[in-house]
């Protein structure tokens, strides 16, 4: 049993789904990390300074009714605070990324319709041979697999 496991895992692995998976999540982490920084390092600045040059990363609400001018001054007192900024940049974040997938499927399905539309029918140009049920194209005067005599064209449609 555990013989037949390693060989559909080998499977699997050599299939390239584990690889393309790796590959998925690695650029997926390194997309968030560019995500983020851009909303941190250029969209919540301007943000912040036509709100009264606010930083988005010291709004909080310290929980334990004390003040703290930063939320790291916060935090090196221990002190519970809700991280109401920090919710903020990371929604920007989670609807920039949301957008961008959506921008991407929405390209790659309007690339597979446009590649299925170029596709020329597989069937057309072709007749079925009456002899053997055969597919051979439509101007044949013989098949090409039972070499039976096909009729006219004009002769099939009634002319």
């Amino acid at each position: 049993m555990a013989s037949n496991v390693w060989k559909e895992f080998k499977e699997f692995a050599i299939k390239g789904n584990m690889i393309d998976l790796a590959v998925g999540v690695i650029i997926g982490g390194a997309f968030g990390k560019v995500v983020t920084s851009i909303v941190n390092d250029v969209v919540m600045p301007p943000i912040g300074l036509l709100l009264g040059q606010v930083d988005f990363q010291d709004l909080f609400i310290s929980l334990n009714g004390q003040h703290y001018d930063t939320l790291e001054q916060a935090k090196q007192a221990s002190a519970p605070t809700l991280n109401y900024g920090l919710f903020i940049s990371t929604l920007l974040d989670f609807f920039i990324v949301s957008f961008v997938i959506f921008i991407a499927v929405k390209q790659m399905n309007r690339l597979r319709r446009e590649k299925k539309e170029e596709q020329p029918d597989p069937k057309a140009g072709l007749k079925e041979c009456a002899e053997c049920l055969s597919e051979i194209p439509e101007k044949a005067k013989r098949c090409k697999y039972c070499t039976a005599e096909q009729p006219d064209a004009a002769a099939q449609a009634g002319v």
